[in-house]
């Protein structure tokens, strides 16, 4: 017979999944930075990754409030989208054309996280949890403020440089 599993299993399963997708994400970002030539989508890129640095310590004192390891389990949709900016890469040569796939790339990145951090939030408050909703909201504001940037550089500048190199 199969285990059921309750709402504290639910929010550790969704907590290893965003634990594993920020570490993978650590090691994305610098690879993303490198790939750009728009030097405020290296900036953004280099100062999430020390943001990332932090969300991934926050994390850690969440397990720990949880009397759990704070240990990761395989986000295949996080897998998929850093497979994806590697195409990007890969496919489009250095310049405009690749710098807005690659600020189309973060960004989806970042509406993954902020899913899931939303989510956790809504149910560690459920739960009680107020010093994992304290930790976790910070981690949200900061994925929002991040995806706020990426779109005002998107559409500030990136996007209108690749459609005319297109055109």
């Amino acid at each position: 017979m199969a285990v059921t599993k309750g709402f504290n299993e639910l929010i550790l399963a969704f907590m290893q999944d965003i634990y594993y997708a920020e570490r993978q994400i650590l090691k994305a970002l610098p690879k993303m930075a490198k790939a750009t030539s728009h030097p405020q989508l290296r900036d953004a890129f280099t100062q999430h990754r020390e943001e990332t640095q932090g969300q991934v310590e926050r994390l850690q004192k969440a397990f720990e409030v949880l009397g759990k390891r704070a240990r990761g389990a395989t986000c295949e949709a996080i897998n998929g989208l850093i497979e994806e900016t590697d195409e990007v890469i890969e496919e489009f040569p250095e310049g405009d054309v690749r710098d807005a796939g690659l600020a189309a790339c973060a960004q989806a990145v970042e509406h993954y996280e902020i899913a899931r951090y939303g989510a956790l939030i809504a149910w560690a408050r459920t739960a009680g949890q107020k010093e994992i909703v304290s930790l976790l909201e910070e981690t949200l504001a900061e994925e929002q403020k991040a995806d706020t940037l990426l779109n005002e550089l998107a559409n500030s500048e990136i996007n209108q440089k690749a459609f005319a190199r297109a055109a």
